[in-house]
């Protein structure tokens, strides 16, 4: 994924609910959807979007008691700037391996002009709906 779509994933709503929330220990969707309020089926949507930019890992998958699996989240993210100027939202990250979010300084200038017709069809209806992998 292009350094610049991990930049924006710092300024959608959800995926900075999910990041904050996996920082400490790992935690699974139905547990993030719980406790930050984000229907389910969004919940899934943005830790894959978050683990396809390697933003977060999955660090472990355990077996319920009904024989579901359930994968276990933790973000790799260190830290992260996000500030306005001159009209343009920045953000800066860097990686808990050390990395920056991008080979060159860092900042990346993210577009927030984002309109609802802009969103991707799954992003304008966030109807609950259960994940293939997971099955609860």
């Amino acid at each position: 994924m292009h350094a610049l779509e991990k930049s924006r994933l710092f300024t959608e709503e959800y995926c900075g609910k999910i990041l904050l929330a996996t920082m400490g220990k790992p935690k699974d969707v139905y547990e993030l959807s719980n406790m930050l309020g984000i229907p389910i089926a969004a919940c899934y949507r943005r830790i894959r979007d978050l683990e396809a930019a390697g933003l977060v890992v999955c660090t472990e998958r355990k077996l319920t008691r009904n024989g579901k699996r359930v994968n276990y989240y933790i973000s790799m993210v260190k830290s992260a700037i996000v500030f306005y100027e001159e009209g343009k939202l920045k953000v800066k990250f860097q990686m808990k391996d050390g990395t920056l979010g991008s080979p060159n300084d860092g900042w990346h200038d993210i577009d927030v002009e984002r309109r609802e017709e802009d969103l991707p069809p799954e992003d304008k209806d966030d109807s609950l709906e259960d994940d293939p992998e997971d099955g609860r």
